[in-house]
C-alpha cells in the first residue's frame, strides 16, 4: 500500500481506538448495585457560578460494596454538590454530617435494571456510530485519492478491506464492553 492510505488507515485506528476508549469510560460511570467512584464522573456541580466536575472538587472513595463516601475540599461546597447529587440521573440521595457526604447505593430491582441496560445500550450504540462515522470519512478520503490519481485501484481496495477489519474489530471490542457490562448490571 502506498504512504497516503497507510497514514489514513493509521489515523483510523487511532480514531477508533479513542472512540472505544470513550465508549468504555461512559460504560464506566453507569451505575450497577456496586459502588464506584466512577458513577460520579459524569456529575458536575456549579460551584460559584462554574460548572466544574465533582471529582475536582471531593475526594470520592467507595468504602465499601454499597456506600461512597465523599469529603469536599471545600466545605461551603456540601451543599452545591448534594444538589448536584440529587439533580443527576443517579437516583442517589446524600446524606451529610457537615464534613463528609455519604451516599448509599440500594439494591437495583427489575425495573431499574431494564432501563440501566436500556442506557448502556444507547451508550454502546453511539460508540458504534461514532466508529461507522470515522470509517465513512476514510472511505471518502480514500476514494477521492483514487480520483486525484493518489492511489491505485489496488491499493484503494487493499485499504478499503484493511479498514474494514479495522472497523469489526473496533465494533466488535464495543459489543465485548456491552456485554460485560450488561452482565453487571443483570447479576443479582
Amino acid at each position: 500500500m502506498t504512504e497516503f492510505t497507510d497514514e489514513l488507515l493509521k489515523d483510523a485506528e487511532e480514531r477508533m481506538h479513542k472512540s472505544v476508549e470513550a465508549c468504555r469510560h461512559e460504560l464506566a460511570t453507569v451505575r450497577t448495585g456496586r459502588a464506584s467512584p466512577h458513577l460520579l464522573d459524569r456529575v458536575s456541580v456549579d460551584y460559584y457560578g462554574t460548572e466544574t466536575p465533582l471529582k475536582q472538587l471531593s475526594q470520592v472513595a467507595a468504602t465499601d460494596a454499597r456506600l461512597l463516601t465523599l469529603t469536599p475540599y471545600d466545605k461551603n461546597s456540601i451543599k452545591a454538590i448534594e444538589k448536584a447529587i440529587m439533580e443527576s440521573d443517579l437516583g442517589l440521595t446524600p446524606n451529610n454530617d457537615g464534613n463528609v457526604i455519604r451516599l448509599q447505593i440500594p439494591e437495583l430491582n427489575e425495573e431499574r435494571r431494564r432501563d440501566l441496560v436500556r442506557i448502556v445500550h444507547g451508550v454502546a450504540e453511539e460508540g458504534r456510530v461514532a466508529i461507522r462515522n470515522i470509517r465513512r470519512d476514510v472511505m471518502h478520503d480514500l476514494r477521492e485519492l483514487k480520483k486525484e490519481g493518489e492511489v491505485g485501484e489496488d491499493d484503494e481496495r487493499r485499504a478499503e478491506s484493511e479498514l474494514q477489519r479495522q472497523t469489526d474489530e473496533a465494533i466488535g471490542e464495543i459489543e465485548s464492553l456491552l456485554k460485560g457490562k450488561e452482565e453487571e448490571i443483570l447479576e443479582v
